[in-house]
């Protein structure tokens, strides 16, 4: 028995590294959600886009790449970041992003 957890445990590493990842990279997401729909809430009440902006920046990763939209009826706000494993920085990123629209208001 002990052999065979010997030689199962590199394989329980691995799968339990790849679900953190994963658990890391849906934290995130959710941190994208919740930035962008905020964020398009208050572009479309009149605030500054470079602004709002800089609130997703603050409330995401610090690499995040924002877009900031507004025209007479809608507004929008997409966030896109990059996610990587703080155990693997050689290992490839994930990207992930969300993305809200808001009625503008007058």
């Amino acid at each position: 028995m002990t052999a065979e957890t010997a030689a199962m445990l590199p394989a329980l590493t691995i799968v339990l590294a790849a679900a953190l990842w994963a658990i890391q990279a849906v934290g995130v997401q959710l941190e994208c959600v919740d930035a962008v729909r905020a964020a398009a809430r208050a572009a479309a009440r009149g605030e500054p886009l470079d602004r709002v902006g800089d609130y997703v920046r603050s409330a995401t990763r610090p690499g995040a790449q924002v877009i900031v939209s507004r025209d007479g009826e809608r507004t929008t706000v997409n966030v896109s970041v990059e996610v990587r494993p703080a155990w693997g920085s050689s290992l490839p990123a994930v990207r992930v992003s969300a993305s809200a629209v808001a009625d503008t208001e007058s």
